[in-house]
């Protein structure tokens, strides 16, 4: 058999892995999904409860549409908000049951490599198919044989530490029945238990942030909930860019999420401590957490923690492939600037394809959110693209993939994070170049709009660009 009638595998059934499928299909090559969950959209699942702040007609992806057609599925409102469940129930799971026997669940991929070569080998290299090893729920191991690799497996299952450096603070570990690096669902009673009337720290500053200190302040706000409090511990400053892009971000879920986010501190709900990088945890003689930054600061104790520092993708499989990953976001050195946060200003991320995600080993790609490596502006939009210009790369069909064919929206937000260390940094607002629908505070009887697998967003190109 020759390698070019092996299939593509990819790695991860979730809305990017899915649509890789679609797209392929599409081009005629047959595709493999090797899903770890034992559902579709396995991590999309387990933030059911949080609210998209991209709209239904953002979230499907145009293949994957054309393949549920046939079989009698037609697209919610492209007007409304998606949760994650829905995404899931309405969208992805009958994607899955559509691409049948060619998705696999219940499949963990733990290698990654070239039949017969280590990474150190160069002889024939090119010419041997990928070999992915897999291995089952049940036990059972297999080696299947394919001819690329695209790897949407995500970043969901590496959450980020509090620590400020990086890696887990002292005590962190220790305090893992006090800490939760998820958003939590406030509407399971168990859940809500926890967090009533307990002062809870939120540690991080993007869009997850948002959405906790949100459905605190709703907490904080209902007969069930007096006494809730959240402390919101962020590593840099408050500017203008703290609460996202406001009126000016073009996505008006996105930015009315910031706003739910700034009345929960403004109605004082929730305090910021600014300029706190953690080093410890400690606990008082009641059990209570408290945080210890590295310059010597203790913050008053808190009941629960949820850290929010975003997520980090899992190289470990992929061991055996040569990669080329920016040191910094360990994403691909072509795309790592167009989203590097230490310089990413409104504007600056257009839509990008099988180039910019290519690597010294040809037919390996990283999509979707794991080919952003750390950084966490990304749109379920963009991994669409991207899965589109692979597939038609992978087709032989460059003049297709190397077009745009999306236009993405802007944040309405400019400068990179890593400007914003500075405690005490003052940034003004950046201003879209188009003008978008003015967001209104989130009504948190439903949960508040984000999006937890598309978190935050690209700001990308102009309108008509």
């Amino acid at each position: 058999m020759s390698t070019q009638q092996l299939p593509v595998i990819v790695v991860g059934a979730g809305p990017a892995g899915l649509a890789a499928a679609a797209h392929l299909i599409e081009r005629g090559i047959e595709p493999l999904v090797l899903e770890a969950g034992d559902k579709a959209g396995a991590a999309v699942r387990e933030w059911s409860h949080v609210r998209l702040f991209s709209t239904w007609g953002e979230v499907v992806d145009p293949a994957a549409e054309k393949l549920l057609a046939p079989t009698g599925w037609t697209r919610p409102d492209p007007a409304t908000y998606p949760s994650g469940g829905d995404w899931a129930e309405q969208y992805l799971q009958p994607l899955a049951d559509t691409l049948g026997d060619k998705v696999r669940t219940s499949a963990t991929v733990t290698g990654v490599s070239r039949a017969g070569r280590d990474r150190i080998v160069d002889a024939d290299r090119e010419q041997q198919p990928f070999v992915v090893h897999v291995e089952y729920a049940d036990g059972r191991e297999e080696r299947v044989l394919a001819r690329a690799v695209i790897d949407a497996s995500g970043t969901w299952a590496t959450a980020g530490p509090a620590g400020g450096s990086g890696l887990p603070a002292l005590g962190e570990k220790a305090a893992a029945d006090r800490i939760t690096y998820r958003v939590p669902d406030l509407k399971n009673p168990a859940v809500r238990a926890r967090y009533a009337g307990k002062r809870t720290a939120v540690v991080g500053s993007g869009a997850s942030a948002f959405t906790a200190l949100a459905y605190l302040d709703e907490l904080a706000e209902s007969e069930d909930g007096g006494g809730t409090h959240a402390v919101w511990v962020l590593r840099r400053g408050i500017s203008g860019s703290t609460f996202g892009g406001g009126t000016a971000d073009q996505l008006p879920a996105r930015g009315a999420l910031g706003l739910a986010a700034k009345a929960a501190v403004d109605k004082g709900h929730a305090d910021a401590v600014t300029g706190f990088r953690t080093e410890a945890f400690e606990r008082d003689t009641d059990g209570r957490l408290v945080l210890m930054g590295e310059d010597g600061r203790r913050l008053e104790p808190v009941d629960e923690v949820i850290v929010l520092t975003g997520f980090r993708p899992d190289l470990s499989f992929l061991s055996e492939i040569r990669l080329n990953l920016d040191e910094r976001l360990q994403a691909p050195v072509e795309l790592a600037p167009l989203i590097d946060p230490n310089q990413h200003s409104c504007g600056t991320v257009y839509p990008h394809g099988h180039r910019e995600l290519s690597h010294p080993e040809p037919g390996v790609y990283l999509v979707g959110m794991k080919s952003y490596g750390r950084a966490p502006t990304f749109l379920a939009m963009t991994g669409y693209e991207q899965v589109r210009s692979v597939a038609a790369a992978i087709a032989g069909d460059l003049d297709s993939a190397d077009r745009v064919e999306l236009t993405l929206p802007e944040t309405g937000v400019c400068g990179g994070a890593g400007l914003f260390d500075t405690p005490d940094a003052q940034q003004t607002d950046g201003g879209g170049c188009c003008a978008a629908p003015e967001p209104q505070l989130v009504q948190l009887a439903a949960p508040a709009a984000v999006s937890t697998a598309a978190e935050d967003a690209s700001a990308g190109g102009c309108c008509g660009s």
